[in-house]
């Protein structure tokens, strides 16, 4: 197999998880929608993925694997997150605002924060990047893995910055009050949902 055929195969894999709709992906697309930060955020999504997808591949994925403990740390610290947020999407939705006014609100300081917490407290993050990624990767040898990992994490870089630079293509159906309303409850729905399924995992 050739470097290419493997840094493909990360791509597509690393593409296929990432692109699923989950917290991060919303929180991105509403800073795109807002124009706020995009590029901050939208990096540093891409370079926290980056590093857990390096640590997945250099072998990381199996220590983790075997420490139920930190599976169960993370998975709690993630609900009780997605769960508050969605609570505060919900209180948004009753005070739906426009395009031009979102420019008011936000920081750069908490927009950074939210980008770290939404990765880094996102167990699912930890799953298939440090764990579905990384044991995958052990499929292939010497540069062959390296090619993969490069892969995944290009993958990672496309998707945040298409999504984040994308969202502005939606510009005239947010200046809408309306349509900010229906995001906001869409997040929370999307938050509460996730968020449920870690709590039952834990009670499973």
């Amino acid at each position: 197999m050739s470097a290419l055929a493997a840094g493909l195969d990360g791509f597509l894999l690393g593409g296929g998880l990432i692109i699923a709709i989950g917290a991060q992906n919303a929180f991105v697309l509403r800073q795109g929608l807002k124009r706020q930060f995009v590029f901050i955020v939208c990096l540093i999504c891409a370079l926290s993925d980056a590093l857990l997808i390096t640590a997945g591949v250099a072998g990381l994925g199996t220590l983790v694997r075997q420490s139920q403990t930190a599976l169960t740390l993370v998975t709690a610290g993630g609900a009780i997150f997605l769960f508050v947020y969605g609570i505060r999407a919900f209180m948004r939705a009753l005070r739906p605002e426009t395009l031009e006014a979102e420019g008011r609100a936000g920081t750069l300081s908490a927009a950074v924060g939210a980008s770290l917490a939404f990765t880094f407290l996102n167990p699912h993050v930890y799953l298939d990047t440090v764990l579905l990624l990384g044991s995958l990767s052990g499929r292939y040898a010497g540069g062959l893995r390296l090619a993969y990992g490069v892969g995944a994490t290009l993958a990672s870089f496309a998707w945040f910055f298409a999504l984040g630079y994308g969202a502005r293509l939606l510009a005239p159906l947010f200046a809408k009050p309306r349509a900010w309303q229906v995001l906001d409850v869409a997040i929370g729905v999307v938050m509460w949902w996730i968020a449920g399924r870690l709590a039952a995992s834990l009670m499973s």
